[in-house]
């Protein structure tokens, strides 16, 4: 496998548009991955790159994907899968993002979770890429509403996830239905022999990729500290208190212990939310959108329900319970830390749980870090609260918005300075905006008398 240094977007066969968006962006040199993968992704070539979420992979598809899109043809060109919702609306944020260059790039989202009629109705209005997960993407070859005989990219991303979750025949009935004359691209955070498998189904050649691990040791500092089991969840906001982040995942191994954690977080005041199995995908949505811009403080989630996100700014992630599995721990502690910025990392251990971080020791290579709990003395006398708030606007792709006209109201009408406006995610029946906490109850009332494209809007605060 190859590993390359990072040059310049520019020595890429990229058109002029492009590389304006992605100087616009703030993308300038590529990253390790990108590096590596892209030359031989724009030349059509198959491959396997192995990289973790947060190393700049999706670019890397997208950019290839999107090089390769003819945009007067309204067939899908493009199918990218990846194993949750989640996942998939972050890909489709990143491609639009990135195709801003192009006029009238339609991508699409098709995941199980949301209901089937609208989705129909879509692909029949058409669309240049589709991103979905592979149970929803076979519902649509089945029923005939997506059609794949345009197809020329087919990307596979987390495939080592989709593996994990069981999709292995779901995605060789969806490469089945493509085109054999496509370039199929598939991203992994490991490489499992599960992974050489599919290659081997339905690849031509591919290249091997692999860079190094993106998280340099010194920007993460994990500490360990011994508690009673009994004090666990107290411990969590000890260090919370103590620490003061301002953006923490504390990961858990159950249901039962998120909820608990949760409960005890809020009863002291905190912001917190949780993210399991058991949430519909409304409220999925709504604790995501909450997290990734600010306005909560702490996401207690599971592994399986955590799978795929990637957050920016992360300032610590606490392991709650350590888990049994030494690759979910390195990829828990890389959640933070990410691009130049430091992270802690937290874990939490009673007596019973010391055989399984002596697996974690020996998976690392070295001894960990032990601190014990009665340091962790509270360093500040204020309620530790997220910097932002979220406001809820009824209407949103369907009723055409876009982030931009949602800043326009308001820095113009409402008269809010642009630094007090934060991440704007526009959902298929909602809006959320991200606003400085000082603004909130003033934004909501000022949004509810102006007019957005015209049109008076119903908003109400999310978060308190």
């Amino acid at each position: 496998m190859t590993s390359a240094t990072a040059p310049l977007f520019s020595a890429l066969p990229l058109s002029a548009g492009t590389l304006a968006t992605l100087t616009q962006l703030g993308y300038d040199t590529m990253t390790p991955i990108q590096a590596a993968s892209l030359p031989a992704a724009l030349a059509g070539e198959d491959l396997i790159a192995q990289a973790r979420t947060g190393s700049g992979k999706t670019a890397a598809f997208a950019l290839a994907l999107l090089h390769r899109l003819d945009t007067r043809r309204f067939d899908v060109q493009a199918l990218v899968m990846c194993p949750t919702r989640e996942l998939a609306d972050q890909v489709t944020q990143e491609i639009r993002r990135l195709a801003r260059a192009e006029e009238n790039v339609k991508v699409l989202t098709l995941c199980g979770g949301s209901p089937m009629r609208p989705q129909v109705d879509s692909l029949i209005h058409g669309a240049h890429v589709v991103v979905g997960t592979p149970g929803r993407l076979m519902d649509h070859i089945e029923r005939g509403s997506l059609d794949m005989r345009a197809i020329n990219t087919l990307v596979l991303d987390e495939a080592d996830r989709m593996l994990d979750m069981g999709f292995v025949d779901d995605i060789a009935y969806v490469a089945r239905h493509c085109p054999k004359e496509r370039q199929t691209m598939l991203f992994s955070a490991t490489y499992p022999p599960g992974i050489e498998k599919l290659a081997q189904q339905f690849m031509r050649k591919p290249r091997e990729i692999k860079v190094a691990e993106q998280h340099a040791p010194d920007k993460i500092r994990q500490r360990f500290y011994e508690v009673e089991d009994g004090q666990r969840l107290n411990t969590v906001a000890r260090l919370l208190e103590h620490y003061r982040p301002v953006s923490t995942l504390a990961f858990c191994n159950t249901k039962a212990r998120c909820r608990d954690l949760v409960d005890l977080l809020r009863a002291q005041g905190y912001q917190a939310l949780a993210l399991h199995g058991e949430l519909d995908q409304r409220d999925r949505d709504q604790v995501l959108v909450q997290f990734a811009n600010r306005s909560c403080s702490i996401l207690v989630a599971t592994d399986v329900a955590a799978r795929g996100l990637d957050i920016a700014q992360l300032e610590a992630v606490i392991n709650v319970d350590v888990t049994p599995d030494p690759e979910v721990h390195v990829h828990r502690v890389g959640r933070t830390g990410r691009a130049d910025a430091e992270g802690w990392a937290f874990t939490l251990v009673s007596m019973n749980e010391m055989g399984r971080v002596g697996n974690l020791e020996q998976h690392h290579g070295g001894e960990f870090e032990w601190h014990s709990a009665a340091e962790l003395l509270p360093t500040g006398t204020d309620r530790l609260l997220p910097p932002m708030v979220t406001l809820q606007m009824l209407g949103g792709r369907k009723e055409k918005y876009r982030p931009g006209d949602l800043l326009g109201a308001l820095t113009g009408d409402a008269g809010f300075a642009k630094e007090q406006i934060g991440k704007i995610n526009v959902m298929e029946m909602s809006t959320y905006i991200a606003v400085d906490r000082a603004i909130g109850r003033e934004a909501v009332r000022k949004l509810n008398e102006v007019k957005v494209k015209g049109r008076k809007v119903k908003v109400r605060m999310l978060t308190e």
